[in-house]
């Protein structure tokens, strides 16, 4: 043994060959800890040490390979400053740097998961074989920053600068074929072959038959552009990078440009431009909400595996009450994700449009290459359609998807409880109806709880589970499991009128309805809320959730908060639901929307919607976009600042997830409670005394008011 530590291990095999092996013990992954960043430079100066050495085998002994740096470690260190960030930086530089200059070649053998610092490393081996299940990339771009361990500098020497430029900032992980045909890798085996082809690649380096010195001129030298080459080169792909990524994510241009000054510096120079890039971006709110996003992620999938391991057993077998546009999504997902779903309804013309539904989405999959026919076939073969009960004793969880309407609700599931066996779950995928009056009309409302999907089923990544008064843990328990098993971001919260995500979405809707009111143009709204980031503004939302929906919602939720919700105006939107306008689906409401070559609804404006709306809507005024965002946004914050304190949503982190998973609520911007401690409560409070005259969801609620008497923040 030549060096030891709980991170990694150094050992000599026959032939004169090192292995430095990363097994960091008591984690499922390795990754670069500050750790186990020291304990490599305590490595390398042992192999650096270890006489009569020829060459140097690097290895994993967990399932993937390393996944890069501990994102966990990335808060603390953004917030101290660009000089401790660089060096951070500069630690695992200097490591890096070592590994790629010693005086024998080195071959990686990447067994899983190479990504980010895990890849870089990669990078700095001379030579990189690469398992047949294993992913590479580059994914820093996704947290707001850029590679900070030579990924910038390595990369497009190896692979060429567009190649190099798209893998790192699309965030994207490479498979290996991809890989190999880049240049990335040198060889792909398969896993049980994976050490060997390594270790025959390294004594051939030793041999003197792979040329390993020229690798490292290549990474060491300037990019072989001249300056017209890279004039062009630079100048295209900025354009395009600029374009993809949009004016609120700065990492992938910074990306470019780091890449373009350091074309003609050596690796030295390179690093360090790739050093102030990194510090500079990881400094930005862009970057905190990003990383804080992904640790919000960590902590919610933490809290769905902690529900998983409490329930009572798998689900094998679902069922689903409802078979049109939802129920046949929820069928698709279910059967996609190899829960087999029994998919009912009271007519075959349900049952056929579900089905439609579940054949279209795997259709697209065919036609994408991401699923064979044979694999569709069996998909479909899972979803079992029916008129009747039959085999509802066996199921393990229904959900209901029926019409959003109490009675029939009450009807359907009064009826299904006495069908299906005494510890089946039954679950009712209702928007905004009460899980406590659902639960009225059961016998058993112990096994009932919510679980509202998000419409389209198959792209939404968020399910709410909806804990009424006298569902069990068991019941939620099962629910998260069977929202994990279809892939799905669950998000547990209390019964209440709209539970979370409606809750806050609709006093959003109630801004823009007075925005209007008092004579903003509904355009100019909807072009200001997407510049700040939202995906649609709130007329072209309102638009795509159905008008009709919309009132519905709206009037559920002002009789369940009339203080707060309750209007004392006609809409806008009610103006279009009593025209028949109700959005895409009937091809016209707010915009009219006519398919273009594609089939896809294409948003056009017409000049009938503010003929039918100028009687509701107020002479028109010029607002300042900070005004027209200030009135969006003050009721969603406020209402879910009341959600938290009410205690319907755990945690801060679950609440600003469930926006962004359930609505699109702008990523860079880390979800509403992030925001708020971005721009400061005292902005927020600011904001609030400014238009209190527009009722009482504008004013800070009581816990908002105590963190900004004591000066604490949401995270």
């Amino acid at each position: 043994m030549i060096y030891q530590s709980d991170a990694l291990t150094v050992t000599r095999l026959e032939g004169d060959i090192a292995e430095l092996h990363f097994d960091l013990q008591g984690e499922s992954v390795n990754k670069f800890d500050q750790n186990t960043v020291t304990h490599l430079t305590a490595a390398l100066d042992a192999i650096e040490a270890e006489q009569g050495l020829q060459g140097l085998l690097v290895t994993s002994g967990k399932p993937v390979f390393i996944v890069g740096a501990d994102i966990t470690e990335f808060t603390g260190l953004f917030g101290a400053g660009a000089d401790e960030i660089k060096g951070f930086t500069g630690l695992n530089n200097a490591n890096f740097n070592r590994l790629q200059n010693l005086p024998y070649p080195s071959v990686v053998a990447i067994n899983g998961f190479a990504l980010g610092g895990g890849f870089e490393i990669c990078l700095a081996c001379d030579f990189r074989v690469m398992s047949t299940v294993a992913k590479v990339g580059l994914p820093e771009t996704k947290l707001g920053i850029l590679p900070g361990w030579g990924g910038t500098v390595r990369l497009p020497r190896i692979i060429g600068v567009d190649e190099a430029v798209m893998w790192i900032a699309t965030a994207g992980e490479k498979r290996p074929d991809a890989a190999l045909k880049a240049g990335a890798v040198d060889a792909v085996a398969a896993p049980e072959q994976l050490r060997e082809v390594a270790l025959t690649t390294l004594n051939n380096a030793i041999a003197g038959q792979l040329d390993y010195a020229a690798r490292r001129a290549q990474k060491s030298s300037p990019l072989p552009l001249n300056d017209t080459e890279a004039m062009m080169t630079f100048f295209t792909i900025k354009q395009m990078v600029a374009q993809q990524a949009g004016r609120n994510y700065p990492a992938p241009v910074k990306v470019v440009d780091v890449i373009e000054q350091a074309r003609g510096m050596d690796l030295e120079g390179a690093l360090e431009v790739e050093a102030a890039g990194f510090a500079e971006l990881a400094v930005t709110p862009v970057a905190a909400a990003l990383v804080g996003v992904f640790l919000s992620d960590q902590l919610l999938g933490k809290k769905a595996r902690g529900w998983e391991k409490q329930a009572d057993k798998k689900v094998e077998q679902a069922a689903v009450l409802g078979a049109g546009i939802m129920g046949g999504g929820i069928a698709y997902q279910s059967a996609y994700k190899g829960v087999p779903i029994k998919m009912k309804d009271i007519n075959q013309a349900g049952l056929d449009l579900g089905l439609r539904e579940a054949n279209k989405l795997l259709s697209k999959q065919v036609d994408r290459g991401r699923m064979t026919p044979s694999k569709m076939g069996e998909v479909l073969s899972s979803i079992d359609p029916t008129l009747t009960y039959g085999g509802f004793d066996n199921v393990d969880i229904v959900v209901e998807a029926v019409v959003e309407n109490p009675k029939v609700k009450h009807a359907v599931l009064a009826e299904t409880e006495k069908q299906i066996g005494p510890d089946t779950v039954l679950a009712s995928n209702t928007s905004t109806i009460s899980i406590d009056f659902l639960a009225e009309a059961l016998e058993r409302p112990e096994n009932f709880c919510g679980m509202h999907f998000f419409n389209p089923v198959h792209a939404m990544p968020l399910v709410e589970v909806i804990r009424g008064e006298k569902t069990s843990d068991t019941a939620v328990a099962r629910t998260v499991a069977y929202a994990n098993k279809m892939g799905k971001k669950a998000v547990v919260v209390k019964d209440c009128p709209g539970f979370l995500v409606n809750r806050v979405l609709f006093p959003y809707f109630d801004g823009f309805s007075k925005l209007v009111r008092d004579g903003a143009d509904f355009q100019a709204v909807d072009k200001v809320m997407e510049r700040w980031g939202w995906p649609m503004g709130p007329a072209y939302l309102m638009d795509v959730v159905g008008i009709d929906t919309g009132v519905h919602a709206a009037e559920v939720m002002a009789e369940g908060f009339p203080d707060r919700m309750k209007l004392d105006f006609k809409t806008a939107t009610e103006v279009m639901f009593e025209n028949q306008r109700l959005g895409q689906k009937n091809g016209i409401g707010f915009y009219e929307y006519i398919a273009d070559k594609r089939g896809k609804p294409k948003k056009t404006a017409v000049e009938s919607t503010y003929e039918l709306i100028a009687p509701v809507a107020g002479e028109r005024t010029e607002f300042s976009d900070e005004d027209i965002v200030a009135r969006m946004m003050l009721p969603m914050a406020t209402e879910l600042a009341r959600c938290l304190e009410e205690g319907i949503v755990e945690t801060p982190a679950e609440a600003d997830l469930a926006l962004l998973y359930g609505l699109g609520f702008p990523p860079f911007r880390g979800g509403v409670f992030r925001w708020m401690d971005t721009v400061g409560l005292e902005f927020i409070a600011a904001a609030s005394e400014k238009f209190a005259h527009l009722g009482k969801s504008y004013e800070l609620t009581d816990g908002m008011k105590a963190k900004l008497a004591d000066g604490t923040t949401y995270y």
